[in-house]
């Protein structure tokens, strides 16, 4: 606030003084005097020496700029049967061509479209103003079938070089297929074998090696439970290697109790019996590695272990290997709406409530020369089934419940709130539709003392993103902003599902949930884009100073109408961010693959 002087005006008072005595006689007037002539005008006096300058200003800061996105491309694949058309995209800057991975098709295809010339003027909105039309299309595809069965999961893309992450059957190794992309047709080059259920893939910033999050996850029956693990293949001037080193989990099996103690979240069936089985859970089968990132250096590899709410950490020089538990988001100090069936935008506070972080994307940045790592923290529970003729033999078996359709249910994690006796600190809530009691919470923590009252409740994921330090401590979180951004926008359609219109849908489970995720550099400010996968919108942050995070823009092109056919891009899963260098358009990019839409949506970024 500028400070206003106030001019004071100080008066001289003067006061005469006089003796006491006879009043005198008025004098003789005096002759007046001669009238005085004008002086004349002197002469001008010199010019002054200029004045020294003025010390120079210092540089103005400039303000943040809003970024405007816009809808510029968009493809739809496999549209007779979309979902799982458009997972994980990746870019070949010199080509100016998205690789996209189709996973709907069978088998699974990588599609290959052009995105040099975009008709921006065909994509109109309609009545409801969403965009459904199309101006992109498949150009090639690759039958990722002829060179290497499986379900592929994953893709990365650097120089001219493709890696495809398959995965076999549960208890067979999975393989990462490499492609030369430089002709216009790809050309397989070879496949290397890697852990179990290979699950994300990508290449470290200068090419040198391939990191593979192998997720190890059990079979329905955990008759065959792998251990996860992490890949790194090496490429040698240009060749990759024909072997993979496997880094393992085993120097962790004895120290469960510790890792618990840091937040580390184990959740399996040990001890029980199933299929005549009696199940023994290590460290290393319960660890699953779910995405990976790489320090700006391609000195070190972060791996987000979801389901147990971890990151791992590896420096690749020597390939030693961590592991940091993230601890837990306490919900009495934020807010969030916790039940899908009050009708209504509830925020509330919950004492006693603690969210597990359970990140599914990560992405690695620097500021200052040290390295921060951005989660989205979607959260995850588990849920295993095995087929069964019936009830009585799925019971049999050692199986929890039987379900005609999902079939026998191995173990799960998960239960609602009002399912559970609460201890006297949750007096303060009802524990029904009202409150927490739709809320789904983990059976693993919570009743410390096992007396089968839960004095603390832990529920799936944070509702938010956070950036996390090179040691893994939590620096910053979003806390209870996506909740209330989409509500303020949205209102009563918020936290809507990716297969329905209807309002409050997620609110009892994760919320909008935060899983796909995105970083890039626009002139000097550095941005994190959070995709949204129930709503369908992205939020875009200012995170060039993890320490001083600012929001910044949302986007959206969804139909929302209540009880309407869904429409639009559905459920970001993979995105990837083209800067100005590299963009066809001059302006930077963000390429996001739907999963539900089976759509590529393409917005251009331009900043005021």
């Amino acid at each position: 606030m500028k400070k206003i002087l106030l001019p004071f005006v100080l008066s001289a008072l003067f006061t005469g003084c006089s003796l006491d005595g006879d009043d005198g006689n008025n004098g003789t007037n005096g002759i007046d005097g001669a009238e005085g002539k004008i002086g004349e005008t002197g002469p001008a006096g010199e010019k002054g020496d200029q004045g020294t300058p003025g010390a120079a200003g210092q540089p103005g800061v400039n303000a943040h700029a809003q970024l405007t996105p816009v809808l510029v491309g968009r493809a739809v694949l496999n549209a007779q049967s979309p979902e799982g058309a458009a997972e994980i995209v990746g870019y070949h800057a010199p080509s100016q061509r998205i690789f996209a991975l189709n996973s709907s098709a069978t088998p699974a295809t990588v599609e290959i479209i052009e995105i040099g010339q975009m008709d921006t003027d065909s994509l109109t909105k309609n009545a409801r103003g969403v965009i459904t039309g199309t101006n992109l299309q498949s150009k090639e595809t690759v039958n990722l079938n002829e060179h290497e069965s499986g379900d592929a999961n994953s893709l990365a893309i650097h120089g001219n070089l493709l890696a495809v992450a398959i995965a076999k059957e549960t208890g067979q190794a999975g393989k990462i297929a490499f492609f030369d992309i430089s002709a216009s047709k790809p050309v397989f080059i070879k496949s290397v074998s890697v852990g179990y259920l290979p699950d994300m893939v990508t290449f470290t910033p200068d090419g040198a090696k391939v990191i593979v999050a192998n997720e190890g996850e059990p079979k329905g029956d955990y008759s065959i439970d792998p251990e996860g693990s992490i890949a790194v293949i090496a490429i040698n001037n240009g060749q990759v290697e024909d072997n993979a080193t496997i880094l393992n989990f085993n120097q962790f099996d004895d120290q469960m109790a510790t890792l618990s103690k840091q937040g580390v979240v184990f959740a399996n069936p040990t001890g029980r019996t199933i299929k005549g089985k009696e199940i023994k859970t290590t460290v290393s089968m319960d660890l699953e590695p779910e995405y990976v990132t790489i320090s700006k250096d391609s000195r070190y590899a972060y791996i987000s272990l979801q389901e147990n709410n971890a990151i791992a950490k590896v420096d690749l020089k020597d390939n030693s290997l961590s592991i940091h538990g993230l601890g837990f988001k306490d919900w009495g100090k934020w807010t969030l709406d916790a039940s899908d069936k009050d009708n209504a935008i509830n925020f509330s506070s919950y004492p006693g409530l603690y969210g597990m972080y359970q990140p599914d994307s990560i992405s690695a940045y620097q500021w200052q020369g040290a390295n921060f790592i951005i989660s989205a923290n979607e959260g995850d529970g588990r849920e295993y089934f095995f087929d069964s003729p019936d009830e009585n033999t799925c019971l049999a078996d050692g199986g929890l419940e039987y379900d005609k359709d999902d079939g026998c249910l191995a173990y799960t994690d998960e239960v609602r709130a009002e399912d559970l006796t609460l201890g006297n600190n949750f007096d303060y809530v009802n524990n029904d539709d009202q409150d927490i009691g739709r809320l789904k919470v983990s059976t693993v923590l919570g009743d410390a003392d096992k007396d089968n009252q839960y004095e603390a409740l832990y529920t799936y994921g944070a509702r938010s993103f956070s950036i996390w330090d090179h040691n893994g401590y939590r620096v910053y979180d979003s806390g209870d902003e996506i909740g209330k951004i989409t509500a303020a926008i949205h209102g009563s359609a918020f936290n809507n599902d990716e297969d329905e219109n209807k309002g409050d849908t997620r609110s009892d489970a994760k919320g909008a949930e935060p899983e796909a995720l995105a970083i890039g550099q626009i002139n000097d400010r550095t941005y994190a884009f959070i995709g949204l996968e129930r709503m369908g919108g992205i939020l875009i942050y200012d995170v060039t100073n993890p320490f001083n995070v600012t929001m910044n823009t949302y986007m959206i092109n969804r139909g929302l109408e209540a009880d309407a056919e869904i429409s639009g891009d559905l459920a970001p899963e993979g995105m990837v961010f083209i800067d100005q260098a590299q963009s066809p358009t001059g302006e930077a990019l963000l390429v996001v693959g739907n999963e539900i839409s089976g759509s590529i949506s393409i917005w251009s970024l331009s900043s005021q």
